[in-house]
């Protein structure tokens, strides 16, 4: 009965506090809308993708560095260029929080989309970058 009642409590306690994160995206494109008030970010320009491909065995996981424009009420703030990898990914989050909207500033992750296939290369308007947050 104990172990039963201790098992109870833990499968309880667990559930009560393992809430499943909502993440809702935004995506960065190449795209200005010159009517946008506040802040707009756009994709300039992805000058670098190192990143290993998907279907090949890397020994490193490699990056993407893009140029972002920050835009406030259409008007050129800055050019920042971005290095997307595991070890600036915080420090990519933190810049980028500060110009979304507050309900979009809890971001988990972000990253330049689409991601490398063997064989396959990207043309420069189809990249994005997408931010993912908790809602």
């Amino acid at each position: 009965m104990k172990n039963s009642f201790l098992a109870f409590l833990l499968i309880f306690t667990v559930s009560a506090f393992a809430q499943k994160e909502h993440l809702k995206y935004v995506k960065i494109t190449q795209k200005i809308c010159l009517k946008k008030t506040g802040y707009q970010l756009v994709l300039n320009a992805v000058i670098s993708d190192s990143r290993c491909p998907e279907g090949v065995t890397c020994l490193w996981a490699g990056e993407a560095s893009a140029v972002i424009s920050v835009y406030k009420d259409s008007k050129l703030v800055e050019d920042k260029t971005i290095v997307f990898s595991l070890k600036n990914e915080e420090d990519n989050n933190q810049w980028l929080a500060k110009y979304l909207p507050e309900k979009q500033r809890k971001i988990k992750n972000s990253n330049v989309f689409p991601y490398p296939k063997q064989g396959v290369t990207v043309a420069k308007k189809d990249y994005y970058i997408k931010i993912g947050y908790i809602k």
